[in-house]
């Protein structure tokens, strides 16, 4: 009956479109379709094999001696990393840690962080991916939001975790060497390096065996669409099943080798390592993204395949312009969001790359949408005329308040061809814990639900994310929605931006928004806030925001107000705020830019604005 009704669904399709053209249409999309039920029956099988910890195991036992990292001189095999982790398990078994418990990893790429993770899954134990940016009450805030009793930090880190020692008691501190520098031990603080090497190489193989996939396997931090960072639950199915997409839609092999420069504490930095975890690939890793070097590496390590965010194409291209000459390198295939239209076919020719798979999801979401052909500026692809089969779907919204809108029978109302809404991924009630799992805090979990969607009882995870398909069924991202912004990489969440400010200036109303700066990826920074006696100190406020924000949250813009707008219920309006931006035609307010040279705040004048908008001054 089922194929049946796809029958006649396409012969509908075909009768509407010209016949050739359709039959073309046609032939892509049943290509489509059938890949992703063949992916889904081949997930069904692979997932059959056990955890992520287990299926390593079985890896490094047929090819122990296959190099696994490579990083700066060094070289782990798979057995290296067998035996680091299982020296992981042992000693946080002999101290007393149970499966359910949570330590938070602090650390700075390396290949020793993955192997803390593995090791402490074959526990049971979840690992908490803390952003080593954070300082101070964030920090805290996210130590305690993933209910952490143990911290296993790196030496590079000393300072923000002795800057917050006597306000986590309770929480044992384990610090571990980034390298082979020799740095004093904190006070209260174990000597993890030294202690690994006290431990037995042999795995737990009892706690390994009663692993399930259903197990918690890390917490990824993420500000969904409002509030402070939240940890997400990322269970071994999830990570399986994320990236098992990854390996069927990009056919990567066991051959295959990865370049990863992006923080290991996101998603995307510890995807490719999940992968090698799983299918046997290599990748090399480096500790931070250098422009510079990035190519060196690429063909140093003979990298095949590398996973992107949209603001590193932005500075590799940045980084070679005017130059002609070829470079060597073996990447053929590039991976990832946010690579810019205005910037892809530039990209792909310069570099010769041959394969781009530009893909949408979220941490906390249940969508994943891939761009397997290579359209320009797509993130993701679904047939139009097969959208009754779609388990995600595009609803209206209030332009005002971006938040979905019910229609006059109650229910959301689903966009048409070409009209941007909010994106929203149908939940399995029966089994979602490949979907979304929610995070550590079910009320967090619950905001982030939409129900009776299109009918009672159903429910769907809202994606905060406004995206727009066309009528071939080419989707495209446009907005976040809510209290976060991405910049530099990063999500950045308003809400603890503003309270900050609030607590250093003694403030009530502070709002801050993200704006877009020409030919740049994601929205920068801005505050708008009341300085009525004319008594803010720009310099020091500078400093101050140094010391308690990452250096991606600190607004690069500021506009003092001498009133906030508010709505009839008085709610702050961020959206006409943000409407007006950093424009200095619609601003009447005092306005102040981020000086990324001087390193302070100065008066934006009507030159530093044309320069800002020439791309003259570059953030």
């Amino acid at each position: 009956m089922f194929l049946i009704l796809i029958s006649l669904v396409a012969v509908l399709f075909l009768y509407k479109a010209k016949l050739k053209n359709g039959l073309k249409i046609l032939l892509r999309d049943s290509k489509f379709l059938s890949r992703i039920i063949l992916l889904k029956r081949r997930f069904r099988t692979f997932e059959k094999k056990g955890t992520v910890a287990q299926i390593f195991t079985s890896l490094a036992t047929k090819h122990p001696s296959k190099v696994i990292f490579y990083f700066e001189d060094e070289q782990w095999t798979f057995l290296d990393v067998e035996v680091y982790s299982n020296k992981i398990a042992n000693f946080f078994k002999q101290e007393g840690y149970q499966r359910e418990d949570t330590v938070a990893l602090f650390h700075e790429n390396s290949p020793k962080y993955p192997c803390v993770w593995l090791g402490l899954s074959k526990l049971g134990v979840i690992s908490a991916f803390i952003n080593t940016n954070l300082t101070g009450d964030v920090l805290i805030h996210a130590l305690k939001s993933a209910k952490v009793t143990g911290i296993i930090y790196g030496s590079t880190l000393n300072k923000a975790i002795s800057n917050i020692t006597g306000k986590i008691p309770g929480i044992k501190l384990y610090q571990l060497l980034d390298g082979n520098e020799k740095t004093g031990v904190l006070d209260g603080s174990r000597d993890l390096t030294l202690e690994l090497k006290m431990q037995s190489e042999s795995s737990p193989t009892e706690e390994l065996a009663n692993g399930k996939i259903t197990d918690k396997l890390m917490l990824i931090y993420t500000s969904g669409t409002t509030g402070l960072p939240k940890p997400t639950i990322i269970t071994n199915k999830r990570a399986m099943s994320f990236t098992f997409a990854i390996k069927t839609f990009t056919k990567l092999s066991s051959e295959d080798i990865f370049y990863v420069c992006l923080p290991i504490y996101h998603s995307a930095g510890s995807v490719p390592i999940v992968c090698c975890f799983l299918y046997g690939s290599a990748l090399a890793m480096r500790k931070k993204f250098s422009a510079s070097n990035f190519w060196k590496d690429c063909y140093k390590y003979k990298c095949t395949i590398f996973q992107y965010i949209g603001e590193i194409c932005r500075y590799l291209l940045a980084s070679r312009a005017g130059t002609e000459f070829h470079i060597h390198h073996h990447l053929k295939t590039i991976t990832g969001n946010g690579l810019r239209p205005q910037i892809w076919k530039e990209f792909v020719t310069k570099f010769n790359i041959k394969y781009v798979y530009e893909f949408y999801t979220a941490t906390d979401g249940n969508v994943f949408l891939i761009n397997t052909h290579n359209k320009v500026g797509a993130v993701g692809f679904f047939p139009r005329w097969a959208s009754f089969m779609s388990p995600i779907k595009l609803i209206k919204f209030d332009e005002d308040t971006s938040l979905p809108l019910r229609g006059s029978d109650g229910f959301y109302q689903v966009c048409k061809t070409g009209e941007p809404g909010v994106l929203i991924g149908k939940m399995d009630v029966k089994d979602n814990s490949s979907g979304f799992v929610g995070y550590l805090d079910e009320r967090d979990t619950e905001k982030k639900i939409l129900r009776n969607v299109f009918k009672v009882g159903d429910a769907y995870v809202n994606s905060g994310d406004i995206l727009v398909q066309d009528d071939s069924g080419y989707f495209y991202f446009k907005d976040r929605t809510g209290d976060t912004f991405r910049w530099k990489g990063e999500n950045v969440s308003t809400t603890e931006i503003e309270s900050v400010i609030t607590n250093l200036l003694n403030l009530n109303d502070v709002i801050v928004y993200g704006v877009e700066v020409p030919g740049v990826e994601g929205r920068a920074g801005m505050v708008a806030l009341i300085d009525s006696s004319r008594s803010l100190n720009m310099e020091k406020f500078y400093k101050d925001l140094k010391v308690n924000l990452p250096s991606y949250a600190i607004p690069l813009f500021v506009r003092v107000v001498q009133h906030i707008p508010v709505t009839g219920t008085f709610k702050l309006q961020k959206v006409h705020l943000r409407r007006q931006g950093f424009d200095i035609e619609k601003n009447e307010d005092p306005l102040y830019v981020f000086d990324v040279v001087e390193k302070k705040y100065v008066i934006l004048t009507k030159e530093k604005y044309d320069e800002i908008i020439s791309g003259k001054i570059k953030f």
